[in-house]
């Protein structure tokens, strides 16, 4: 029996469905599929290993994804791991598991990566809705964010491919699929024409929902989409971040306040019953009560329903790392005031 054990965001649970159907035939082998994003995240996937090692004595522990792609070392040098894999290397995490005792470590240069797994997927154990890779990687540099450097380059799936695996997701009884990606927005050539080539070739399709969108890329065709296809969802989940220009700039979005206002409105007046969720940083270095108080009024004037909110954390090996920061009581209970708006 295989177990795999998934950390972060949508793209490691599409890519631990994939690691699952490739390790089928295996046995008495644990996968952990880690995350970055935050030191907190690292810290609960060391965490993971040890308790499934003490759980598991006798079984073979690989640890891949985010954490392991930037942190090789730490956990090549923890006794309970057999080998740790990188982002590339977890593509073919099969033929690196037929032979475990050859290496404690395979990690290679994520930004010489040029393409993304093309495995498909049969299913989503415990799920109703499927998710579905369209792209990996950003070139994109927020100066808080540490995944591109754990994911490489933007690349994108093929049109084709990506219909493929949705068709063969609806044909073992998933009636939701959602497209996700490092950043997909950036599908190339054109995010837009990938959901409408989704559309016109999969009229069945009963519901399409998208993973994290990045407010500065949706744009009057995605728009005029969603005026003509009445199986996109209406519910949407947004990277904004901060609602304060001068945070905004620092962090080097690529949007201010004003575009998550007008977007929002143009999406409600095609969708009235648009559901927003958002993501927020609370307490990023140079964020003023005055700033933070900007985001808590984007909240209400955009009209965001449900928020993810997380207290600024320092990234080694970013920008932001490297400036004055705010204390750590201060970001917590700006998260916390936050939290409680959403709540309300």
């Amino acid at each position: 029996m295989v177990e795999v054990v998934t950390f972060g965001c949508r793209i490691n649970a599409y890519e631990s469905e994939v690691i699952k159907e490739k390790l089928k035939n295996y046995d008495n082998l644990i996968v952990v599929n880690t995350c970055a994003v935050t030191s907190e995240a690292e810290r609960q996937c060391r965490q993971a290993v040890r308790k499934l090692k003490r759980e598991h004595p006798e079984a073979d522990i690989i640890v891949t994804g985010c954490s392991a792609q930037l942190n090789a070392e730490k956990f090549a040098q923890m006794p309970e791991v057999t080998l740790v894999l990188g982002n590339k290397e977890k593509k073919e995490i099969e033929k690196h598991a037929a032979r475990l005792s050859e290496a404690k470590k395979q990690v290679s240069d994520i930004f010489a990566d040029s393409d993304c797994d093309d495995f498909m997927i049969t299913g989503f154990e415990g799920r109703h809705k499927a998710f579905v890779q369209v792209q990996q990687g950003c070139n994109h540099r927020c100066t808080y964010c540490i995944v591109p450097y754990a994911r490489g380059k933007n690349r994108s799936v093929p049109a084709d491919t990506v219909v493929a695996q949705i068709k063969k997701l609806l044909a073992a009884g998933f009636e939701e699929i959602c497209l996700t990606g490092i950043d997909i927005c950036s599908y190339q050539p054109s995010f837009d024409a990938l959901v409408r080539y989704i559309l016109e070739n999969v009229p069945q399709l009963p519901k399409l929902t998208f993973g994290s969108l990045d407010p500065a890329a949706i744009d009057d065709e995605f728009i005029n989409l969603l005026r003509q296809y009445p199986n996109m969802a209406a519910d949407f989940h947004l990277s904004i971040q901060s609602g304060d220009n001068d945070v905004l700039r620092k962090m080097a979005r690529r949007h201010k306040r004003e575009t998550v206002i007008e977007l929002c409105a143009k999406i409600r007046a095609v969708r009235p019953n648009a559901y927003f969720g958002a993501d927020f940083i609370c307490g990023f270095p140079s964020e003023t009560e005055a700033a933070f108080q900007n985001t808590c009024k984007l909240v209400q004037e955009a009209g965001i329903n449900k928020l993810h909110v997380f207290p600024y954390s320092e990234r080694s090996g970013t920008p932001a790392a490297t400036w004055p920061q705010i204390p750590m009581e201060i970001r917590r209970a700006r998260a916390a005031e936050l939290r409680k708006l959403s709540e309300e």
